[in-house]
């Protein structure tokens, strides 16, 4: 099978400018919003350490959940054509980002830990399993230079 191409447009638009632009360091707002297509904007600004809005999505925190989204999704796939009945999936997962001394950084690892609840007929050590099989297929994970960690807990439910 010949590889496919996908494109993920998204549109980002600074709103922001308080009315004086970039004229100094603390004059603008780190506001700014995404969207894709005809789907409703997320809001984002800056991480509260670089003067962002802590109500709104930062950078940081949207990577971390793309990586647990994109894991839960192929997750999910895996159990349903295996016969896993997932009946709950909920991740906290935690990224960590270390700044270097000229303001830059890079994230140095992500943790994920995915606790789901399955029906009494699934096989534990194959739904375990799963999560290293939806690591290696997931779009994210295998697009960044970081490790990607994954601490499932799994409960039957009853």
């Amino acid at each position: 099978m010949a590889p496919k191409t996908h494109e993920y447009a998204v549109h980002v638009r600074w709103t922001g400018n308080t009315g004086q632009g970039t004229s100094g360091y603390r004059v603008y707002s780190r506001d700014h919003e995404l969207s894709a297509g005809e789907k409703p904007p997320v809001s984002g600004s800056s991480d509260p350490a670089f003067r962002g809005d802590p109500t709104r999505y930062n950078p940081e925190e949207l990577l971390v959940g793309s990586l647990s989204a994109c894991h839960m999704l192929w997750y999910l796939h895996l159990c349903a054509v295996a016969g896993i009945v997932v009946t709950e999936y909920i991740d906290d997962a935690i990224g960590k980002m270390e700044q270097t001394a000229d303001g830059g950084g890079q994230f140095t690892s992500v943790v994920l830990r995915p606790a789901i609840t399955v029906e009494p007929s699934a096989d534990l050590s194959r739904a375990e399993a799963l999560h290293e099989q939806a690591h290696g297929l997931c779009f994210i994970a295998r697009s960044v230079n970081f490790p990607v960690l994954c601490e499932p807990r799994i409960r039957v439910a009853y």
